[in-house]
């Protein structure tokens, strides 16, 4: 039988002048270039790393080498382009003065125990945050992870990093954050809880500082809304060195109202004009529904506060008998749904709502979505937590946020210390 075999020119290489099997001159993929490239960067990286703690190269025997080379081991790290088979070199360092002289030299590089890069890991919650599962995780990371293993486990593990994450940040303090406005609101999750799936609120805080960025200041799972509850949250922000805001945004919830009282009692108090319409919405009939809401749109989009105030009482006058709990319903607000027209006008559409801490639990719930319910209330504010910190939920400037600098000179004065009362545990 005719061997297949493909004759090149004469001049070029030893191999070109031979008749070599066609399948052995085929190249390797671009993936396995890529792969083998790798592998020689990581193993001539980890084995500079060596050098440098010896602090002499092979073979030389100068008086500063500060210990010696040990054999290797074999190692496998998956990465971007799947599981890396690696020689990883061993080492002994010198210990002066100690009790045993000597002790085994350990990679920065490439820790001990680890079985994958930065980048994985990073793959792995990015696609956990997005709403994966551990069977999803597989599936979308298939390519990447090849046959490397990928566990219940170890998603777990990884995981578990946030949470270690989120107790950081509850420690951390905010006296050093000059927070102007603050918007407070829940979010009720399905949560398990002594053993039995409930709906419980996560209480969410998020302050606009002097130059307009916006902060997640906290999170925590609670039984419920109640003035006690709102109270406990707002006091541990304190007890962190929360300074009082000028302008505290909410939706209206008898118990936060309470709460800010309580707690912040030299705060200005804006009621969500959105909610507020919810309310009234409840109480109109269905017929008058359209003809209501246009008169209190024109409460909450005046010109001035001076329109709104004169748009105010003809709401009242028209809709007093015909509705009477719809006018009831628009005096619980008072004039804590105005509040706003005294800040700078381009700051009027962030201010007369909770829009900006709602977009934030829209986003919240798109991703709780896939999940049916959370083992436990750390799960829960652990992945609020994670969506916000890893960049996933994005928050951007207060609109008007320049005339912030505006607001907060006109309403200088010495910092009065919130009230004393007892902070939760």
């Amino acid at each position: 039988m005719e061997k297949n075999t493909r004759k090149l020119p004469c001049g070029r290489s030893t191999l070109a002048k031979l008749a070599v099997p066609v399948a052995l001159v085929r190249p390797s993929s671009l993936g396995e270039l890529i792969h083998a490239a790798v592998r020689r960067a990581i193993e001539q990286a980890v084995d500079d790393e060596l050098e440098a703690a010896l602090g002499a190269p092979w073979y030389e025997r100068g008086g500063e080498r500060r210990g010696y080379r040990n054999g290797s081991r074999d190692r496998t790290l998956t990465g971007p382009t799947g599981p890396v088979k690696l020689t990883m070199p061993r080492g002994t360092l010198f210990e002066p003065g100690a009790v045993d002289a000597s002790r085994e030299w350990k990679s920065e590089l490439v820790p001990r125990y680890q079985r994958r890069m930065s980048e994985v890991n990073e793959a792995v919650l990015a696609t956990y945050l997005a709403g994966g599962n551990t069977r999803q995780l597989k599936g979308a990371l298939r390519p990447l992870l090849k046959n490397a293993p990928l566990s219940r486990s170890s998603v777990s593990r990884l995981v578990g990093s946030i949470k270690s994450d989120l107790e950081t940040w509850r420690k951390e303090s905010l006296s050093g954050l000059n927070v102007v406005y603050l918007y407070l609101d829940a979010i009720a999750l399905r949560i398990r809880s002594a053993g039995k799936v409930c709906s419980l609120p996560v209480l969410a805080a998020v302050g606009v500082l002097a130059n307009g960025e916006k902060r997640l200041l906290s999170l925590e799972a609670c039984s419920s809304e109640s003035t006690e509850a709102w109270k406990g949250f707002l006091e541990q922000m304190v007890a962190r060195g929360l300074k009082i805001p000028l302008l505290c945004i909410v939706d209206g919830g008898a118990g936060l109202v309470s709460a800010v009282g309580s707690v912040f009692r030299t705060s200005k108090l804006q009621r969500c004009a959105v909610h507020k319409l919810r309310n009234l919405e409840r109480k109109a009939p269905k017929h008058a529904l359209e003809e209501i809401k246009a008169d209190y749109h024109r409460i909450v989009y005046a010109k001035s506060e001076e329109k709104a105030r004169e748009a105010y009482a003809a709401f009242e006058k028209k809709w007093a008998r015909p509705c009477p709990g719809v006018v009831a319903s628009l005096r619980e607000g008072g004039g804590e749904l105005l509040t706003f027209f005294s800040f700078p006008k381009t700051q009027w559409k962030a201010l007369r709502t909770t829009n900006v801490i709602e977009r934030l639990n829209e986003e919240f719930r798109r991703r709780v979505k896939t999940q049916c319910s959370f083992p436990d209330e750390m799960a829960a504010t652990a992945l609020l937590f994670a969506l916000v910190a890893s960049g996933r939920i994005k928050l951007r400037r207060l609109d008007g946020w320049r005339a912030i600098a505006d607001v907060v000179s006109l309403n200088h004065r010495p910092q009065l210390k919130p009230a004393q009362t007892k902070v939760a545990a």
